[in-house]
């Protein structure tokens, strides 16, 4: 029997396996195997500031879904949730203008517009909200913003509302093509191409966000909506945690379990795992890792100071994942 005072629950809180499990099915399947090893558990599954950030606050922040049709990154149409709430408002760049919504044959670089994202800003808006708050991970464009920002400027603008951008990475602006182009489909050529095309843009526009940590998040829609919008940059993941109470639930916590489907050397520079392996450091609370492939060596495992480090690509290898690290506390 636990002894009163001492913490006993483990607290799981992985962000999304991108393109194959949402948080809360990952955070399910490994609570599922701590379960049933005998480890009490709580669940908190968090984001980033891409896919899966309305899903982690959208019910602290009081928000209801809202489905609209937009355009995905190659123009078609398709439906999309954002959240709304007293005069707040929470889209997923993702939603319309993510890598998920084409085909891995479908991916052009060049071609890929963020207009989607404007028009799900513009219906943001048009819904009341003040604030528009943008999840800017798991883009498949490298625009610059520029979709967004013209489908903004042929509506009129949107007056006094704020934008706020929480951004997945703090890669600046001019660096967006040669550090993500390639993922999202862009040969060498193309990643050339591309950042000078991010540098016209950057030149023309009345602040320059080229050096401004974070201005390259989304393929340098981040970057976009600073130096025409005059919007907010925040870090997506403190944004989450913070909205959350992770920390408040972390220091009742036994030990912490991260996960996402890649673990490398972007966690350790503004993704969730990264800034929870360090909060629970500074903490004294022991993290662990269940991630679907583990690519750091061993000198960057030291770096987060994770105990254990699983890997697993399904849920049934997340719950066994999950029996094998109760084991192991």
């Amino acid at each position: 029997m636990a002894r009163r005072g001492i913490p006993t629950d483990v607290l799981v809180a992985p962000d999304s396996f991108k393109g194959t499990l949402s948080a809360t099915q990952v955070a399910a399947a490994i609570g599922a195997g701590l379960s049933a090893a005998g480890r009490p558990v709580s669940l908190c599954p968090v984001a980033d500031g891409g896919e899966g950030t309305l899903a982690a606050v959208g019910g602290p922040l009081g928000l209801d879904p809202v489905e609209v049709t937009v355009s995905d990154p190659l123009g078609r149409p398709v439906r999309a949730l954002y959240g709304l709430g007293d005069g707040v408002a929470l889209i997923e760049m993702a939603a319309a203008s993510g890598l998920g919504l084409v085909g891995p044959e479908e991916r052009d670089a060049v071609a890929a517009s963020s207009a989607g994202t404007g028009e799900l800003i513009l219906a943001a808006c048009a819904a009341g909200a003040q604030t528009v708050c943008v999840a800017a991970g798991g883009s498949a464009t490298t625009d610059g913003g520029a979709g967004a920002l013209e489908v903004i400027a042929a509506a009129g603008g949107i007056g006094t509302v704020r934008v706020v951008v929480l951004c997945d990475v703090g890669t600046v602006f001019e660096r967006a093509a040669a550090v993500y182009g390639p993922q999202k489909g862009a040969s060498a050529e193309q990643v050339a191409a591309l950042t000078t095309r991010l540098d016209r843009l950057a030149g023309a526009w009345p602040r320059d966000p080229r050096g401004v940590a974070m201005t390259g998040a989304a393929g340098g829609l981040a970057g976009g909506l600073w130096a025409q919008l005059g919007a907010e940059l925040r870090g997506g993941a403190r944004f989450v945690l913070e909205t959350v109470g992770f920390d408040v639930r972390m220091r009742a916590a036994r030990a912490v379990v991260v996960g996402e489907g890649r673990l490398d050397r972007q966690s350790l520079a503004g993704k969730v795992c990264g800034e929870i392996a360090t909060r629970a450091r500074q903490a004294g609370v022991p993290c662990h890792a269940i991630v679907g492939r583990c690519l750091l060596d061993r000198f960057d495992q030291r770096i987060l100071d994770l105990q254990v480090i699983l890997e697993a690509g399904t849920i049934e290898a997340l719950e066994a994942a999950g029996r094998e690290l109760a084991a192991r506390l």
